[in-house]
């Protein structure tokens, strides 16, 4: 049944949008793998604030020294010289710290980025071919390319400017307090509760035009890059201005929602400065009376002073910082609901590898019982039950729609079947590990979609470890060396955006040799020869019957007479096999086969001879 297959722990629910502190506590196990490399950075930002906060006591002290009568005996050059010397080594001291900190923790930073990108990466890979189907690809990386920049803006505002500024406000209440009147640390206290209240409240209401932002601009991205991507068929039907008209639809969604945005920035600056303001006043004038009372000297104020501008300076971008945190945890969180995306389609726990009796014929295959269905109100296939023996080739025909294409997915387990089983050798491949699965399965599809790469990366994908020589043979074998012999640049020609460049008949035969240097053990023809010309398909027709020849194939087709051959030849009707046996059986039959036949050699009769025919559909 479907899903039953795995009883392996799966990843742990988490469904999207399970809050800020659910993300942040997400991404910690990532940055733990370097617990030492935090300590010391965490040490090091402490010391930058302490070294901080000592620059304005030492100019207090510098000052009134420098107040004292010329006469003093306390004002001797050697004891300014000093706290001016001290005064220097602080400064440079907040700075070594300051870049020590970067310095150790960059690579807990930039390894989370890489740690979580290749494990979302893997992921998507891991998913199923259902999730692929229905996703966007322009939406998918554009969530990818923000989350991984979302863990940088994170770790940058969170460990270097928040935490710092609140280390810095409580060692400075303390200051103020033990030094000074504690009503210097209570109007400092009661600014900065205020001025981080409006600031959350303000920026909480700014976020909805922030997430207004990304999804028009998600969504202008998906369609830019759908519409890039179908560059033939917009230009067949003229649609540029329609398209263009789509793509401003969004624009204008984003530019709305970016000024809004803005507007509310402003509104939030000017607040958030009249809050710093008052609160300096009140700091200032506390201070200027403590003088005139004689309880604070010109130093004090001076302390004082850079003490509250040192710590509002960066309050002056907390508003900024928080909206930044806030969208780094909503740009992690889509990325990491990707992350949490069912799997669907899982190995069991401890699934050994497929292992085939006689690797050399390729696997017995057995469909027993098979029924499935894409969407639960509509069965694709019913009641499958087949065999194709070792080293034999079974071809299945029928109308577009009655399921043949679904059997070569099912063997490759992009899904789950409802019910039944199917084995390799008496092994259910629900049971074993699909990457071996995959390894002894090879596929010439009918819809061929090539890397944006050349030529010859495109063959070798079928075995990047083959040898250029390896990767010759294969692409003569399938009619393709001499064309790209002709070509310029010979293998390293690009094929462009999905094979683009290349013509239909073109892509087929790359997809050929590339299946065909995988040499795997049970090989699937899915309408391999439907783009070619006449003359080809028979040059290639040849190369795949001697492929087949003792090798377990299974060939889908449309043009009945490529499968004439086949050990058995299976004909579908809405999901159901209703015909089953050789073409001589089956044509003695005189049912749905022979009428198929007699109507093909019909149409090719009709067909004037000297046209060159490429395709027949049923």
């Amino acid at each position: 049944m479907r899903h039953s297959s795995s009883d392996a722990s799966p990843r742990p629910s988490r469904p999207r949008g399970l809050g800020d502190w659910g993300t942040i506590k997400t991404l910690l196990p990532y940055l733990t793998i370097y617990p030492w490399r935090v300590l010391v950075a965490l040490a090091c930002l402490i010391l930058a604030k302490v070294a901080n906060i000592g620059i304005p006591v030492v100019l207090k002290h510098l000052i009134d020294d420098l107040a004292l009568p010329a006469d003093d005996p306390k004002r001797f050059l050697v004891f300014p010289l000093a706290l001016v010397i001290a005064y220097g080594l602080l400064r440079l001291s907040a700075s070594i710290f300051t870049e020590l900190r970067e310095f150790v923790f960059s690579k807990v930073t930039q390894n989370a980025i890489r740690k979580v990108a290749i494990e979302v990466f893997d992921h998507l890979h891991a998913l199923s071919l259902r999730f692929h189907l229905g996703r966007k690809t322009g939406g998918v990386s554009r969530d990818i390319d923000r989350g991984s920049r979302g863990i940088q803006t994170l770790i940058s505002y969170s460990l270097f400017s928040i935490i710092p500024t609140l280390i810095e406000f409580v060692i400075v209440l303390i200051y103020l307090g033990w030094n000074y009147d504690w009503g210097f640390a209570g109007v400092t206290f009661f600014a900065l509760v205020v001025y981080i209240t409006y600031t959350v409240k303000v920026t909480e209401w700014r976020s909805k035009y922030r997430r207004k932002m990304n999804e028009m601009d998600t969504s202008a991205n998906q369609k830019a890059i759908d519409s890039l991507l179908n560059f033939e068929t917009v230009k067949y039907f003229s649609n540029e201005q329609f398209e263009s008209k789509r793509y401003d639809t969004f624009l204008q969604s984003y530019q709305n929602a970016a000024i809004k945005s803005q507007q509310s920035l402003a509104i939030l600056n000017i607040g958030q400065q009249s809050i710093i303001v008052i609160g300096l006043i009140a700091i200032l004038w506390k201070a200027i009376v403590g003088v005139e009372k004689g309880l604070l000297s010109l130093g004090d104020i001076v302390l004082i002073n850079t003490l509250m501008i040192q710590m509002y300076i960066p309050l002056n971008f907390l508003g900024v910082i928080y909206r930044e945190i806030k969208q780094a945890i909503l740009d992690m969180d889509n990325m990491f609901s990707l992350l949490y995306k069912d799997q669907e389609i899982k190995d069991i726990k401890n699934a050994p590898p497929i292992s085939l009796q006689q690797p050399e014929l390729g696997p017995r295959v057995v469909f027993d019982q098979v029924e499935f269905s894409y969407e639960t109100n509509r069965k694709i296939l019913k009641n499958i039950n087949l065999v194709i023996e070792p080293g034999t080739t079974t071809a299945v025909v029928g109308q577009s729609g009655s399921g043949k294409s679904t059997l070569s997915r099912l063997l490759f387990r992009f899904y789950d079947i409802d019910s039944g089983a199917i084995y390799f050798d008496q092994q259910n491949i629900a049971q074993v590990k699909q990457s071996s699965l995959r390894k002894i399965v090879g596929i010439v599809p009918q819809d061929t979609v090539l890397f944006n790469d050349t030529i010859g990366y495109n063959i070798s994908y079928g075995n990047p470890k083959a040898t250029e020589e390896e990767m010759i043979k294969a692409a003569k074998a399938a009619q393709i060396h001499d064309f790209i012999m002709r070509l310029p640049e010979g293998y390293q020609t690009s094929v462009g955006e999905r094979g683009l460049k290349l013509s239909g008949g073109e892509k087929q035969r790359v997809a050929i040799a590339r299946t065909l240097l995988k040499n795997p053990a049970l090989i699937i023809f899915d309408e391999a020869t439907s783009a070619l010309d006449s003359q080809t398909e028979k040059a290639i027709q040849a190369e795949i019957n001697k492929l087949t020849t003792n090798r377990t194939a299974l060939i889908i087709a449309h043009r009945l007479s490529t499968i004439v051959h086949a050990s058995q030849i299976l004909v579908m009707h809405e999901g159901e096999i209703i015909e089953r046996g050789t073409h001589e059986m089956l044509m003695s039959l005189q049912g749905k086969y022979a009428t198929m036949w007699n109507l093909q050699q019909r149409d090719e009769e009709q067909l004037d001879p000297s046209l060159e025919l490429t395709s027949v559909g049923l």
